[in-house]
């Protein structure tokens, strides 16, 4: 390895520095949320900017998924599985986030449901609804729904 080389690469604790850092501000966030006030009332309940925001994370975690189980499947089919196992169950959680996010209160009467026959009005239903939805093209291509009914393993 030459000089040059030994320069460019990142050593193990910095393989990963953006995956690092968006956990640490899920854990943060986390404990946000379950830190009681000094009147014992917990944190407020979730809005739909907060749900919006945790399904682009669910989304890009599924992508991520999606293309380590493609990647590792072929050298380790065993790890591979596992990886497509989980794969499955974030799709399975970004579903359930985007159905909650439709059932919270809209700011703005109408408008805020999903309908696949037209484009919502607005963001963040837009964006979500977007996202879902090459989501949702993504798993019809490489999940088959016994795969989606397995039981977690």
């Amino acid at each position: 390895m030459s000089p040059d080389d030994r320069r460019d690469a990142l050593p193990t604790s910095d393989a990963y520095p953006y995956l690092r850092a968006a956990t640490a501000g899920l854990r943060h966030h986390t404990r946000a949320l379950t830190a009681q006030t000094p009147n014992g009332e917990s944190g407020p309940p979730a809005d739909r900017p907060h749900l919006d925001s945790l399904h682009a994370h669910l989304t890009t975690l599924h992508r991520l998924l999606d293309q380590l189980a493609e990647r590792t499947r072929p050298e380790r089919p065993a790890s591979g599985r596992h990886l497509a196992t989980a794969h499955a169950r974030l799709w399975q959680a970004a579903d359930s986030v985007h159905a909650a996010f439709h059932l919270l209160p809209a700011p703005a009467p109408g408008g805020s449901d999903c309908h696949p026959e037209r484009l919502p009005e607005g963001p963040p239903v837009l964006t979500i609804c977007q996202r879902h939805l090459a989501a949702s093209h993504a798993v019809r291509r490489k999940t088959t729904a016994a795969d989606l009914a397995a039981p977690a393993s």
